[in-house]
Formats: structure tokens, C-alpha cells, sequence
């Protein structure tokens, strides 16, 4: 039941609901799998994980930006199949039961009935698969399951948390468990394989797997870092207490079913004859008192380093400690107080354009309306964004004046925007192919050799803006965009948009002209404004070359595949053509 909820909350939150329903999925998978073998049925694991399935999907498809993912989209279709498996079983299971069947006789109706519903299966997905009802695997997935960190897909290859994690990403998110835990699976999978079992060995592997591929998955070892890290305590504390309160365990007899199974079995029990005597209880008695004397300072220290990451991963991070040339300390709070900026003296509808790492920021402590925010799954609206950052300033301000009122930008060096612009040039590339014609990589809009702007990226409005006044001779056309704030250590600027066009402001705000899933929906997709409509036809939605079923001609296909060819080859700096 808590599953059931946490499935349905999750998709609602938009909290990697796909990765949970997966490893529910694998887990109830792995306990079929041993039954689909066996003449018995486990008739609680079919009835929950039916409920869990049924009533979970159709809350998820209640959820506007989930729709009917769940049964459309590859990324979910282990699950379904699952389901359709157990079901299969649990025919089967009503037949035995009527016909007081044998083991061979329902394992040849378990084939028979399979091949049936997987030739039934194959038959709609060919019926279907030339309609495009199939949703291909996002890039972000697919970047999972490939050897490189390159995914095809310029926004998502832009993340840095993206990069697969080391050895000190794993100590310094899990700290003492990522040594205990590994002993924890071994425990697991050469122990009593309980049902539970399975699933701390299913869900320890995927995490393991996941995370090795993408550092910001490493969160999802946590929870399974500490089970098997308790498994691994309670195992010791079971062998040393056993030493005062006996458990009168039996040995454990070889039944011969398979080879591991007898080897773990011999092994546990030669272990128990070497300490389960009077020499063998006191040494056992001694070694647990060593180590609880000695976990009392770990524990400790884990204790504190808990706490130390909790405050550390719950700090916003936009107000940070900062060394002056003369050595004294400062707190940098240039964020924040741009943001307060924005909230006090602007626009209760103003709206604020901003690459989209900053757009929740700008949402939720700024209280305005942000262009873009953290969500990227809208690829081809960053893109637009991207293209309105890095194009000349002129052609630039016939874009911004039809979007927003203020342009806010980084400009702190290290990781500002003008670090981040070649990327923002990619993205903006890969829907509007006429930023940078022929090159995939925009690689003549950053700087060269010695630190200067290329022409391109001279041009650029975000150059512009980043260096009013700050570089020589760079100076922002007053006529169009006008310095309104700089922070005081100057970590952000904000430009008042000058001949903002209000039609199209207007327009814009007019809940008619909004697209909604069902009458009264908060989920309304805004539109651009008819003065953009030029521009927004010359966007090409960004096709991946995986993307077995993206629509379009051959020709159309073919483009994006030649875009795909020539974009891994110079990422990976083999030039290419």
C-alpha cells in the first residue's frame, strides 16, 4: 500500500517516479521468475502487485505532464510487462487448482500460454509502431546506458552532474557505508534469500549502476547504503549475542538444489563449529566488546557528517564566504539581493529573462515571472532562449521585446553566463540549425586562443550585456537595453528592456489565449505571441538519431542523423565533417 501511495505521489512531484516504478517492477519480476519454474503460486505477490500496478498507473495518468506515459513510453514498459507476465501465471494457477494439474503439465501450459499473449503483443506493437505511439527513451536515459558522457543531446550533455562519480563522490555521500555496504550485499545475496532479499540485491545493483553513470544519481545509493550497512551490524551483533543468548540454530543441511546453495551451507556451518565452543563464545565475546567500544567514535563522526551534508544539501547556496585581495572575509550575497531586487522595484507582472538554471530562483525568491526555469523538458523552448541570448544584440532585441521586460545574466565570472554561452549556442543550434550552419558544436562562437571573443561571440547580446562598460569599447545600445542593477560585488546585472512590445505583452497574459489539458487545469501551456510566429517556424523540434519513431521525411531524418554524426565526432574532438 505505502508503495502504492509513494507511486502515485512521486508522479505527481515529478520525483523520479520512473525509477521507482522500475524497481518495483525488477523486484516483483525476480519473484515471478522463480514461481514461472516452481508448480506453486505465490497468490499475495500477484494480487498486490496487480493492485499496485492498476491503481497506481491510472493516478499517475491523473497527472497532466505524466499523461499516458505509462503506457506509452519505453522507459515504463518493463513494468507493464511484468504485469501482463504475473497475470499469464495467475490463469495458469486457476487451472491447476480446476484440474489438479502435475509440474510438467503446468509448466507446459505456462510456455503455451506465454508464446500466446507474447505473439498477441508483438501483433498490436506492429500495428502501433508505425503511428509513433511509442515514446523512444529520452536522451537522459539513454546517456545511461552508453560508454561515453556524451548523449546526443546538447542541453542534457551542458549539465555538469551528469559526469559519471568516483571513488570520493561515493565517500563523501555515503561516508562509511561505502565500505560496509558491499560486505551487506555478499550478506544478501549468500544468506537466507528472502523476498525482502531480492529486493535490496535488485535495488542495490540498479543504484550502483545508475549512479557510476551520473554523479547526480549517487542520492539514490543512500537508502540502500544504509539497509545493507544495517544488514552487516545486525549480522555481527546476531553472531556475537548468540554467544549469551543461543539461539540453538541447527546446522543447515546441503539439499543439493544447487551448488552455491550447498557451498554457503557447508561454509556457515564450519563457521559455527570453529566458534561455537567455550574458547571460540569468550573470543567472541571479547571481539564485540572491541568493537563497540571502538564504533562509539565512528558512530559518532557518522552521526556528525550526516547532519554536515543535510545542512550543506538544504543551503540554497546563492550567499557564500569570499576572500578580498587584502585576506579579509566577506559574504557575497549578490544573489539574493538581485533577487530582492526584482521583487521590490518591479513589475508585479513583469516577466525576467534568464538562462533557465536561474529560473526557480527567480520564481520563488524573486516572485516574478521567470522565462524559463529548471525544467528541461522543454528542449525546443531553451533552445529559443538560447538562440535570443547568443544572437546580435539588434536581432537579439526583436526576440526579448516580445518576451520579457528585464534580462538578468551572471556575470561573476567562473561559472557565469558567459562560461555557459557556448552551450547556450549548441542548444540554441540544435533546433534553429542556422545559428552556427554546418558546425554542431558552435565552435566559432567562444574565444580564442588568447582569451578574445570570436566575432560571433563579440556580437552576442550576452557579451554585450556581461561586459557594458566593463570591457573597452563594449557598451550596450541604450536604446535598447538599459543597465538597471549591478550587485554589489558584481556577481549579476540586470538590464530594463527597452520598446518592450506591449501587444504582444498583452496577448501573452490573456488566459484565452492559453492551452489547457481539460477546462479549469492549472496545466496550461503558454503560446508565443503571433509577432514570434516567424521565428518559432523555423524551428525544427530536436530530433536524437535513437529516436526510432521521430516524425518527419527521410530527408528530414536524414538531417537529423547527419547532425548526430557530426556532433559526437567534434565533441570528441575528432573534428569531422
Amino acid at each position: 500500500m505505502r508503495s502504492l501511495v509513494l507511486h502515485i505521489y512521486m508522479a505527481a512531484v515529478w520525483g523520479g517516479y520512473v525509477f521507482v516504478i522500475n524497481l518495483i517492477g525488477l523486484h516483483a519480476g525476480m519473484l515471478a521468475l522463480q514461481f514461472a519454474f516452481r508448480k506453486d503460486f505465490n497468490e499475495t505477490l500477484h494480487r498486490s502487485y496487480s493492485l499496485f500496478y492498476i491503481i497506481g498507473t491510472i493516478g499517475a495518468t491523473r497527472v497532466p505532464v505524466v499523461g499516458w506515459t505509462p503506457v506509452k513510453s519505453l522507459e515504463q514498459m518493463m513494468p507493464m510487462l511484468v504485469f501482463v507476465g504475473m497475470q499469464v501465471l495467475a490463469y495458469v494457477e486457476i487451472l491447476r487448482k480446476k484440474d489438479n494439474l502435475n509440474f510438467s503439465q503446468v509448466l507446459a501450459l505456462r510456455v503455451k500460454y506465454a508464446l500466446a499473449v507474447g505473439a498477441v503483443g508483438a501483433v498490436i506493437v506492429a500495428i502501433l509502431f508505425p503511428t509513433g505511439y511509442f515514446g523512444p527513451l529520452s536522451s537522459r536515459v539513454r546517456g545511461l546506458f552508453v560508454k561515453h558522457t556524451r548523449t546526443g543531446n546538447p542541453l542534457v550533455d551542458s549539465v555538469a552532474e551528469h559526469q559519471p562519480a568516483d571513488a570520493r563522490a561515493y565517500w563523501s555521500f555515503l561516508h562509511y557505508c561505502y565500505y560496509l555496504a558491499p560486505f551487506g550485499l555478499i550478506m544478501v545475496m549468500f544468506g537466507d534469500r528472502r523476498d525482502s532479499m531480492y529486493f535490496l540485491v535488485a535495488y542495490s545493483l540498479s543504484a550502483y549502476f545508475f549512479s557510476a553513470k551520473m554523479m547526480r544519481l549517487v542520492l539514490l545509493a543512500g537508502p540502500v547504503a544504509s539497509a545493507l550497512t544495517g544488514v552487516v551490524l545486525s549480522n555481527f551483533a546476531i553472531f556475537c549475542l548468540n554467544t549469551v543468548w543461543p539461539s540453538n540454530r541447527k546446522p543447515k543441511e546441503a539439499k543439493g538444489k544447487s551448488a552455491i546453495g550447498d557451498i554457503v551451507a557447508s561454509a556457515q556451518n564450519t563457521m559455527y563449529a570453529v566458534w561455537d565452543n567455550p574458547t571460540g563464545r569468550g573470543v567472541r565475546i571479547v571481539l564485540a566488546l572491541l568493537i563497540v567500544w571502538h564504533s562509539y567514535s565512528y558512530g559518532i563522526d557518522f552521526y556528525t557528517r550526516s547532519h554536515q551534508m543535510a545542512d550543506q544539501m538544504s543551503n540554497p547556496q546563492i550567499m557564500f564566504k569570499a576572500p578580498l585581495r587584502d585576506g579579509s572575509s566577506v559574504m557575497v550575497d549578490d544573489y539574493r539581493e538581485a533577487y530582492w531586487w526584482l521583487r521590490d522595484k518591479t513589475a508585479p507582472d513583469a516577466r525576467v529573462m534568464a538562462w533557465w538554471d536561474y529560473g526557480y530562483q527567480i520564481t520563488g525568491i524573486a516572485n516574478r515571472t521567470t522565462i524559463a526555469d529548471g525544467n528541461t523538458w522543454n528542449h525546443e523552448h531553451i533552445a529559443t532562449l538560447g538562440r535570443a541570448l547568443t544572437a546580435p544584440l539588434k536581432d537579439a532585441h526583436r526576440i526579448v521585446r516580445h518576451l520579457a521586460d528585464y534580462v538578468l545574466i551572471w556575470t561573476g565570472g567562473g561559472g557565469d553566463d558567459l562560461a555557459k554561452s557556448p552551450h547556450m549556442a549548441r542548444i540554441g543550434n540544435s533546433v534553429f540549425n542556422d545559428i552556427c550552419p554546418g558546425d554542431p558544436t558552435c565552435s566559432m562562437f567562444g574565444f580564442d586562443q588568447s582569451g578574445n571573443p570570436t566575432p560571433m561571440m563579440a556580437a552576442s547580446l550576452l557579451y554585450v550585456l556581461h561586459s557594458h562598460r566593463q570591457k573597452p569599447g563594449v557598451v550596450a545600445d541604450s536604446n535598447r537595453f538599459e543597465e538597471a542593477f549591478i550587485s554589489k560585488y558584481g556577481k549579476v546585472r540586470i538590464f530594463k528592456v527597452k520598446s518592450v512590445d506591449e501587444k504582444s505583452k498583452k496577448w501573452s497574459a490573456d488566459p484565452a489565449n492559453r492551452v489547457c489539458d481539460a477546462p479549469g487545469s492549472w496545466y496550461c501551456v503558454g503560446q508565443y505571441p503571433p509577432a514570434l510566429r516567424p521565428l518559432i517556424e523555423k524551428r525544427q523540434a530536436f530530433s536524437q538519431l535513437e529516436d526510432f519513431n521521430a516524425g518527419g521525411d527521410d530527408a528530414s531524418r536524414k538531417k537529423a542523423a547527419e547532425y548526430q554524426k557530426q556532433y559526437m565526432s567534434r565533441m570528441a574532438g575528432k573534428g569531422g565533417k
